[in-house]
C-alpha cells in the first residue's frame, strides 16, 4: 500500500521560486561583470597589440554565453509541475551546467590550439606597460570575486547551473593569471613562456570541464542523493513506525525526491496510518529542505514484508 503526496512538489514550488529568483538575480550581475572584463582586456589588448591579452577577453565573452545558458536553465527549471512533467523542470539547470561544461572543453582545446601555434610559429612582438598589468589585475581580482560569490551561493542555494558557472568564471582567472605571467616573461625576454603555460591553463580548465559533468551525471544517472540508513533512522523516530526498508533519493542537489517502504501496526485504522506516513514526509522534509517530494509505502507489520537488516 502507497501513500502518495501528488501535491507535495507543487506546495513547494514557493520556496523553490525564491531559491531561483535568487539564482536568476546573481546569474545577471555576474554576466553585466563578465561583460565589462571582457571588454576592459580585448580593449586593451587589441590597443596594445597584445593577442594573449585580446584573446583572454575573447574568452570572457565566452563566460557572459555561458551566464545566458545558465540564465535560461534556471528560468525552465522554476517552472512548475505540469501533466507532462509531474516531477517539475529541474533537470533544465543540470542540462544548463553541461552545455557550460562542453564550453569549458572547447575553451581549453582553443588555449591549447594557440598555445602550440605560438611555440611553433613564435611570439609577436608585444607591448607591455604598467597600464597592461594594472587591467590584468583589475580583471583578475574581479574575476576571482564573482567566482568565489556566485560559487559561495551555489552550494548554499544547491544550483548547479551557479556552481558549474562558478567554475568556468575561475578557469577565466586562471587564464588571466597565465597572462600576467607572460607579460612578466615577455619583459624578461622569454617570450615562449606564454605558451608554456598557457598549456598549463588549458588542462586547468579541463579539469573544470570534468568536475562539472561528474557532477551532472549524478542527476543524469538518478545517483543517490540522500544516505539511506540516516533517512530510515529519522523516520523510525515516528510513533507508529516499527521499522523503515527500501530508503532510495534521486534528483538534483536543490531538488530531490525520496521513497521508501514503512511497517506498522497491521491492526491501524488506515486514517492512522495516513498520519503516521504524513508525520516521517514532514520529518524528512523539515531535516532535508532540499527534498521536494516524499513517498511512503505503508506495510503491514508481518513476516512477509519484513526485510533483512540493511536491505
Amino acid at each position: 500500500m502507497a501513500y502518495r503526496t501528488s501535491q507535495n512538489v507543487v506546495a513547494a514550488y514557493p520556496d523553490r521560486a525564491e531559491r531561483e529568483r535568487k539564482a536568476l538575480r546573481i546569474l545577471w550581475a555576474v554576466l553585466g561583470l563578465n561583460m565589462l572584463v571582457a571588454f576592459a582586456k580585448f580593449g586593451w589588448g587589441t590597443y596594445s597589440g597584445s593577442n594573449a591579452m585580446a584573446n583572454d577577453g575573447i574568452a570572457s565573452f565566452f563566460d557572459g554565453v555561458s551566464n545566458l545558458v545558465g540564465l535560461v536553465g534556471v528560468k525552465i527549471a522554476s517552472r512548475p509541475p505540469d501533466a507532462g512533467h509531474p516531477y517539475g523542470h529541474g533537470k533544465a539547470e543540470t542540462y544548463a551546467s553541461a552545455v557550460i561544461g562542453i564550453a569549458l572543453i572547447i575553451a581549453a582545446g582553443e588555449i591549447a590550439y594557440k598555445a602550440f601555434s605560438d611555440l611553433v610559429g613564435g611570439e609577436d612582438y608585444i607591448l607591455v606597460d604598467w597600464v597592461s598589468y594594472l587591467v590584468m589585475v583589475g580583471t583578475l581580482v574581479v574575476n576571482l570575486g564573482v567566482s568565489f560569490w556566485e560559487g559561495r551561493w551555489g552550494r548554499r542555494l544547491k544550483s548547479e547551473v551557479l556552481e558549474a558557472d562558478a567554475k568556468h568564471t575561475r578557469s577565466d582567472a586562471y587564464v588571466s593569471v597565465s597572462v600576467i605571467c607572460s607579460l612578466i616573461f615577455v619583459q624578461l625576454g622569454f617570450a615562449a613562456a606564454d605558451a608554456l603555460v598557457s598549456l598549463i591553463v588549458a588542462l586547468a580548465v579541463l579539469g573544470s570541464a570534468i568536475s562539472i559533468f561528474r557532477q551532472a551525471n549524478r542527476t543524469l544517472s538518478d545517483a543517490s542523493r540522500l544516505d539511506a540508513g540516516q533517512i530510515a533512522r529519522l523516520v523510525e523516530t515516528v510513533d507508529g513506525v516499527r521499522s523503515v526498508h527500501g530508503v532510495r533519493s534521486r534528483g538534483s542537489a536543490g531538488q530531490i525526491f525520496v521513497d521508501l517502504h514503512v511497517l506498522m501496526d497491521p491492526e491501524l485504522p488506515l486514517i492512522d496510518a495516513h498520519g503516521v506516513a504524513t508525520e516521517a514526509e514532514n520529518l524528512i522534509e523539515s531535516t532535508f529542505p532540499e527534498v521536494a517530494d516524499v513517498v511512503v509505502h505503508m506495510e503491514p507489520d508481518i513476516a512477509s514484508e519484513r526485510k533483512p537488516e540493511g536491505a
